[in-house]
């Protein structure tokens, strides 16, 4: 296991019911909330209604910004940092999925800052973003996840798209961590099937990516990724069938939430090389990310990880996936297969095509996946050194 320092602040209340706290919650954080969400979901399931009531309740004023679309945009943020501001809110309640959640993150940094959120940006050619982070100050935020996903609510990640360029990259930094998250299971029973779906398709990846390519010494993150990708796997298709079944939703939330935390990523020596891959994507054709990510990853798991590291993979697969082959090569092969069937059994099993994406766009977007996800570098760090020609194989190969 490598040298690691964790930082985890973020103060967690999870439980059926235990929404009705966001009142009494947001007075600690400020006088008046600038509430986060996205134009449809939370509206149409009457959460925003409650919010509201339960903000009145506890007598603390608020405006809401409804404008946050998936693969949340720069203009977005802007414009909500822009109200923001010229409503004098001093707080943020993030109520959403991960895009909501990080739009709010990169609100917070530039109602902090007043600068454009796109100097924050790993994409911007400018390069700003190395003086400018990590971001060590912004407004304080509470985060409310409605879809068992990001685990944004407790991390100091964002992700964004910049409108004109397309390009998708992250800002970080401990000033972004929610101050608070409220996980309440029962607000996840509307999520539809196909978000279901994508949603723990993300999740295995945040597990599987650093589990896959880090050092094989991190026992203790060795033993929390397989367990909960046991979890997500056991409890995806019951969460999909069943929505209101509270053991799967429940189940999901928290795992989602620690699947991208410090206790599963730290001391491994790697990050995560496939949603590098994958941020162009849908960056470029607004593809859902955790669909993205499943498409590209089977591809990922042949080129990459059955070469470099097929002890790793053959143990997802017996630890994970019930695969009981003794060769090495022949356990791994069959942890693909096993990981394409759960898929099929998720309903994703599209190719790149099937989302408007253009033969022509591969090495575009290989280009961006290398100069972002590289960060300086002609490679993306992986099982070894993934490059551009690496890349287009992978795209070409679910194209």
């Amino acid at each position: 296991m490598l040298p690691f320092e964790v930082y985890f602040p973020t103060q967690i209340i999870f439980g059926v019911g235990e929404l009705s706290r966001v009142g009494s919650e947001a007075k600690k954080l400020g006088k008046k909330a600038l509430l986060v969400t996205g134009g449809r979901s939370a509206k149409a399931t009457g959460l925003l209604d409650r919010i509201c009531s339960l903000l009145t309740s506890e007598g603390l004023p608020y405006v809401v910004f409804d404008k946050i679309e998936p693969n949340p945009r720069t203009s977005s943020v802007e414009a909500g940092a822009q109200m923001l501001r010229e409503h004098g809110c001093d707080f943020i309640i993030a109520l959403g999925g991960g895009s909501v959640m990080d739009a709010s993150k990169a609100i917070a940094t530039i109602g902090h800052s007043n600068r454009p959120i796109y100097d924050y940006m790993r994409g911007n050619p400018a390069g700003l973003w190395k003086e400018l982070l990590p971001i060590t100050a912004a407004v304080p935020l509470m985060a409310i996840p409605t879809v068992a996903a990001t685990g944004s609510e407790a991390n100091n990640l964002s992700v964004l798209t910049h409108d004109e360029s397309r390009e998708k990259s992250s800002i970080t930094g401990p000033g972004i961590i929610p101050k608070v998250a409220i996980l309440d299971p029962e607000i996840t029973y509307t999520v539809p099937e196909r978000v279901t779906a994508e949603s723990c398709a993300d999740i295995f990846s945040h597990l599987f990516e650093a589990y896959l390519v880090g050092v094989s010494t991190a026992h203790v993150q060795d033993g929390i990724t397989e367990a909960l990708i046991r979890q997500v796997v056991q409890f995806s298709t019951v969460a999909m069938e069943d929505p209101t079944n509270e053991e799967a939703r429940s189940t999901l939330l928290w795992a989602s939430t620690l699947a991208i935390s410090p206790f599963t990523l730290t001391g491994r020596g790697a990050g995560y090389p496939l949603h590098q891959v994958e941020h162009p994507v849908s960056g470029h054709f607004d593809i859902a990310h955790g669909r993205g990510l499943a498409i590209l990853s089977l591809p990922y798991f042949e080129q990459f990880i059955l070469p470099d590291r097929p002890e790793r993979l053959a143990r997802m697969g017996r630890e994970c996936f019930g695969v009981n082959e003794s060769d090495t090569t022949q356990a791994a092969k069959a942890t693909i297969q096993a990981v394409a069937d759960w898929y099929s059994r998720l309903g994703i099993t599209q190719r790149l095509s099937d989302f408007g994406v253009t033969r022509d766009s591969l090495q575009v977007m290989a280009q961006d996946a290398i100069r972002i996800g590289g960060r300086g570098a002609d490679h993306i760090m992986s099982s070894r050194p993934m490059k551009l020609e690496d890349v287009l194989a992978i795209y070409e190969a679910c194209f």
